[in-house]
């Protein structure tokens, strides 16, 4: 049967795996990327990572999320981190909206939804021993930071970021900064450094900002509302992390220990407003002690629709509701195999079957 997954290292990966063989307390970072429904594609290997594999080798690891993936690892730092990653997927799976919906009722609706995944326990997430949660969000700045929930402002603010993306990926930090809500016993010391054109401010996540940040990293511009004013954090309206990192091309080289980043794609593209121009997929030294994980095309051919669940499907269903939870599920359920491959090839890692960043 042909493997569910595709698998990437980086040479300093390839290396260590070589000699020692796939062990999770080598794992230290976990990236988590945005990406909406495609993230649901990664639940089983959720699981079984975090509910067995790396459960077994209990050790300090930074989860390091944008978007869905900040809402991923959120789950991940549950003291069930099982039962939190099931009640994630129910309840993405499960959004409705009227056909012409508009930005407050989302809004609303994902501020619901986390507050039925944190279901009175984000203490546990905020103070969990062993994995260290960090939610990328976006600040914006010079004409997006003067965003007063007026959608004509936002659109002309991002048309204007977006251009300026295209030219070159330093030019959007003139509209935006990046904003890392961490937790409190690790101050994100790898990434102070700078490693890009972007500015960056370090927040200690807290019961006061913890639902915000998620919301925050998540707020997709135009989709969702800008957040206001996050506790503890320098004022302004915030968006979706994955503006800045959708797929989180961080320098995780600085760290001595591996990265395991479970993705719904096998290249890295460094900011949301990157999908389009290839020459901007991640090949750097940053991916030297990265493993991917991500599906197989073969895999995603035997999807419904042959596609992984996507942001466009909300739309394309329509109100059919009951037919797009279906298949979304459905693609929740195949994604155990993922899992079950994975778990077998660190078992035994055949490194000729896999391919190189």
């Amino acid at each position: 049967m042909t493997s569910s997954i595709t698998i990437r290292l980086g040479k300093r990966a390839r290396a260590r795996i070589a000699a020692e063989g796939m062990q999770a307390a080598d794992i230290a970072i976990i990236p988590a990327a945005a990406g909406g429904p495609k993230g649901l594609i990664l639940n089983g290997l959720d699981i079984w990572a975090f509910g067995e594999w790396l459960k077994g080798a209990p050790r300090q690891r930074r989860l390091i999320g944008a978007s869905i993936g900040a809402w991923r690892m959120a789950a991940s730092a549950f003291d069930d981190p099982v039962a939190a990653h099931k009640r994630l997927a129910q309840l993405y799976s499960a959004q409705q909206y009227p056909e012409k919906v508009k930005s407050p009722q989302v809004t609303a609706t994902c501020r619901t939804l986390l507050d039925e995944l944190l279901d009175g326990r984000g203490a546990e997430v905020l103070h969990h021993t062993q994995h260290h949660l960090s939610v990328l969000t976006v600040r914006g700045i010079g004409a997006l930071g003067r965003s007063d929930g007026q959608r004509w402002r936002e659109m002309a603010g991002f048309i204007g970021a977006a251009t300026g993306n295209l030219l070159a990926r330093s030019q959007l930090a003139k509209a935006m900064e990046r904003v890392i809500f961490h937790h409190q016993h690790d101050h994100s010391a790898w990434l102070r450094d700078g490693f890009d054109a972007f500015h960056a401010h370090f927040v200690g996540l807290s019961d006061a900002n913890l639902r915000d940040a998620l919301l925050a990293s998540g707020s997709i511009p135009l989709v969702l509302q800008a957040v206001n004013d996050i506790a503890g954090a320098p004022q302004g309206p915030y968006w979706d992390g994955g503006l800045i990192d959708y797929h989180l091309h961080l320098p995780y080289q600085r760290d001595e220990g591996l990265v395991l980043y479970p993705h719904f794609s096998d290249y890295i593209v460094p900011g949301w407003l990157d999908k389009s121009l290839p020459w901007r997929r991640a090949r750097d030294a940053a991916l030297e002690n990265v493993i991917l994980i991500s599906p197989s095309p073969e895999f995603v051919a035997h999807l419904p629709n042959s596609k992984l669940p996507d942001r466009a499907d909300f739309k394309a269903y329509g109100q059919n509701h009951g037919l797009r939870m279906r298949d979304w599920r459905r693609a929740i359920g195949e994604s155990e195999r993922m899992a079950e491959d994975f778990a077998r090839w660190c078992e035994r890692p055949d490194l000729k079957q896999a391919a190189s960043f």
